[in-house]
């Protein structure tokens, strides 16, 4: 199993993810994502809007809701009395740790005697304009769940959806962790991609056990390996507040004893959240209005963090091998999830007709209207570390232009993971990117 170390230095070293305020000596849960890591969050999300909007029933509808929001919010959700951790505080030093991750009643820094642990909410809570009193109060968003529940009417009044359907989003959440830890695992800011999916009570069972199934098969069409997923089913006494059922896509991260980690949670809300925003509500046809009479939508929500998918995706790809006699560091990515789709080379730098050439291909291959092939012009060091680099970022494909390109219009087309070439004319090289990316 690849290491945590061995990502961290490859993400830092590569342009993947860097530590938050490093010349300042780094601010604990925070992250900067670098130009392969921009492009690596973009592709996983892109694959997750679609999936999202290819339900097999109804529609899904797209929502960007506000990172701050109102107290009153958090408090008909429930997150004010609930969204807490447990929290000790060292005697001693004056550290603080969350309770369910120490493994003595001595304080793991200096051995000092803890205290009895107490709630600590997680939501950061700020201020709304000039004067800081009650009134004032606001907090930034530890899910995105609840900016798509405070929308829900107006979906209906704008375009009048009958059950079932979804809405969804993409967006940064907050939560104040007492110890962030293993990496962008577990931050105090991270981008989360949610699905609340609307539907009759009687129908919701189903609709949990086909997203349950459909989210797992998501992640092994990505390439993830079969054997590094597994569900984890909540017992009764595990469930929140909130929940009829829960379960997990746990992925082996190697964090945990068994190896394995929540990856995703998909949940079965019931009428919780609807019913504390919108009090007096029904369904009632095919609209959602005042009444005593029809029933509460229930919601099944499939939620995963963006920072800890593409980690799963970093880990279960990186891979070592020998190519040639040497041992080679490579990232066997999924091609629609790799930053980069095509390396393009030329052979040598100092020949302008070699250069122009590969510039002309390297043109050709952005201007690619379909968006799908990404390309990077990589031009330093020999033709073999150059394979080397594009491997250990992930590039699918390398495409060298060499003297026999002047002669015949030919490129070599290099495989990322069988190491394979082969002499492809010009013309056909985009099209044949773009059919494997479709």
């Amino acid at each position: 199993m690849t290491s945590l170390d061995t990502i961290i230095s490859l993400a830092k070293r590569r342009g993947f993810i860097f530590p938050g305020s490093d010349i300042y000596g780094g601010l604990a849960g925070t992250w900067d994502y670098g130009p392969l890591g921009v492009l690596l969050k973009e592709n996983i999300k892109r694959e997750w809007w679609r999936a999202a909007r290819q339900l097999p029933e109804g529609k899904t509808f797209s929502l960007d809701s506000s990172i701050i929001s109102s107290a009153k919010v958090w408090q008909s959700s429930g997150h004010t009395d609930h969204f807490t951790d447990p929290l000790v505080e060292c005697k001693k030093c004056k550290r603080r740790f969350r309770a369910d991750h120490i493994e003595s009643d001595k304080c793991q820094e200096c051995g000092g005697e803890l205290t009895a642990p107490r709630s600590f909410n997680m939501m950061f809570k700020t201020s709304v304009g000039a004067v800081e009193d009650e009134s004032s109060t606001a907090y930034l968003r530890p899910e995105t769940a609840q900016g798509i529940f405070i929308n829900f009417k107006n979906i209906i009044d704008a375009f009048h959806p009958k059950l079932a359907f979804g809405i969804a989003q993409i967006g940064k959440a907050f939560r104040n962790e007492i110890t962030p830890r293993n990496f962008v695992f577990r931050s105090r800011e991270f981008e989360q991609m949610e699905l609340e999916y609307f539907c009759d009570p009687k129908d919701a069972d189903k609709y949990f056990s086909d997203m349950r199934d459909a989210r797992m098969q998501w992640f092994l069409d990505l390439g993830i390996k079969k054997e590094n997923l597994r569900f984890h089913d909540y017992a009764p006494d595990e469930l929140a507040h909130y929940s009829k059922a829960t379960t997990d896509i746990e992925y082996r991260f190697g964090l945990s004893k068994d190896g394995f980690s929540e990856l995703e949670g998909v949940a079965n809300r019931t009428d919780f959240d609807l019913k504390n925003h919108f009090v007096g509500y029904r369904w009632v046809g095919d609209d959602f209005i005042r009444s005593e009479d029809g029933f509460i939508p229930n919601v099944i929500e499939p939620s995963v963090g963006v920072d800890r998918a593409l980690l799963a995706f970093l880990i279960d790809a990186y891979d070592e091998d020998e190519l040639a006699g040497d041992k080679r560091a490579v990232l066997r990515l999924h091609p629609k999830l790799a930053p980069i789709k095509v390396a393009v080379f030329p052979l040598v730098s100092n020949k302008e007709n070699v250069v122009a050439k590969a510039r002309e291909v390297f043109d050709m291959l952005n201007s690619d209207r379909s968006s799908l092939i990404t390309a990077w012009w990589d031009d330093i060091g020999n033709i073999g570390k150059r394979y080397r680099r594009q491997d250990e970022i992930g590039t699918p494909w390398c495409v060298t232009v060499d003297y026999q390109t002047l002669e015949d219009g030919t490129v070599t087309v290099r495989d990322r993971d069988t190491a394979k070439q082969e002499r492809v004319a010009i013309s056909e090289i985009a099209g044949r990117f773009i059919e494997k990316l479709s």
